[in-house]
């Protein structure tokens, strides 16, 4: 790949792929395709396809997903499954068909059991059961990592997968009602401090509503009052969190330098990508917490699930070919927060 190749990002406006194309475009690389929803239904196979014919992108970076939070994945679980076996199977076979020169899928460790050896390793995939909650997220993914390894033994693509751990910084998802779990804390906990000390502008602001006796009401039911906020479970189950700047390093480096060529003795093709790291949900909450400097009280509510209890995984796959994270946990937090300070203040 370099820097006029003509290059694909599959959803574009998200949090990886809106990084993906700011790198790309900060880095030079001049011949870019995007397509918005309303541009480019990825769900609509004739229209990926002529597509695909019409723009011929030498690269292709998967990076479009349905996703959402706890009680989204339970509430939706039929269009978890269903939208993202679709999008992902009409950007692979158009691929495939159009002769891309390289794809890379992304995808997430929600693709192992809920239950396996730790630190997790590739081969655990299609071991055991999966996690409940993620179940029709993770079969569809697991559908995609599988696409890319049968296309590649079958017709000798160059389709590579890649499972991230848990991401969060700059371009998240911050909806408190469809976040990830590292987004829901950090705006939980920041309008929490923004309610205790009284900072009424700022909160008004931040949620986009006019009437304070309304936003109280919001925040209420969120869980946020102007002495505590409240946590979904007990706070004890353990995860791994990456910062984004590190994904997209990993990314990048794994388009320009690993191909199938290089993996693909052993059955299981996709590399793991996190930093082996693992901290419990209340120790998140607590870093965060001291970070944004929230006064308040941290609650935990039991009668909540937890999900799975320990999901670490084992990078020494892409060590070896070259990759490794470099932003520790507490640095990436604060570099998060200067951003969404500076995109509050710009909402003025």
């Amino acid at each position: 790949m370099n820097k006029n190749s003509k290059i694909y990002i599959a959803g574009h406006t998200g949090l990886v792929g809106s990084a993906i194309l700011r790198y790309l475009k900060n880095h030079g690389y001049d011949n870019l395709i995007f397509k918005t929803h309303k541009e480019l239904d990825l769900l609509d196979q004739k229209a990926v396809d002529n597509f695909f014919e019409k723009e011929k992108p030498e690269y292709v970076f998967f990076a479009a997903a349905k996703m959402g939070g706890m009680m989204e994945q339970i509430q939706r679980r039929a269009d978890f499954l269903y939208l993202n076996l679709m999008m992902q199977t009409n950007v692979l076979h158009s691929s495939f068909i159009h002769q891309a020169k390289k794809v890379l899928y992304l995808s997430s460790i929600c693709v192992y059991p809920e239950i396996t050896s730790l630190p997790i390793k590739e081969s655990a995939m299609l071991t055991g059961e999966l996690q409940y909650i993620n179940e029709p997220y993770a079969l569809a993914k697991i559908t995609g990592t599988k696409m890319c390894e049968f296309y590649n033994q079958q017709y000798q693509t160059n389709f590579i997968s890649l499972m991230f751990t848990s991401i969060y910084g700059p371009n998240d998802n911050f909806n408190l009602e469809t976040a990830h779990v590292f987004p829901a804390i950090f705006r939980k906990i920041y309008l929490g401090k923004l309610l205790n000390e009284r900072i009424f502008d700022k909160l008004l602001i931040d949620l986009q509503i006019n009437d304070l006796e309304q936003a109280r009401e919001y925040l209420k039911n969120m869980g946020i009052t102007d002495k505590y906020i409240t946590l979904f479970g007990t706070g004890k189950p353990k995860r791994e969190f990456i910062y984004i700047d590190d994904i997209i390093e990993a990314i990048i480096f794994s388009m320009k330098n690993i191909n199938y060529e290089d993996i693909k003795e052993d059955k299981n093709i996709h590399l793991n990508v996190g930093t082996g790291i693992e901290f419990s949900i209340e120790e998140i909450a607590l870093k965060i917490k001291s970070i944004v400097d929230y006064k308040g009280e941290i609650i935990f509510d039991s009668s909540k699930p937890d999900g799975t209890m320990r999901k670490v995984i084992d990078c020494s796959k892409i060590h070896s070919l070259g990759w490794k994270h470099k932003i520790e946990l507490e640095d990436g937090i604060k570099m998060m927060y200067d951003w969404y300070l500076k995109q509050n203040n710009a909402r003025r």
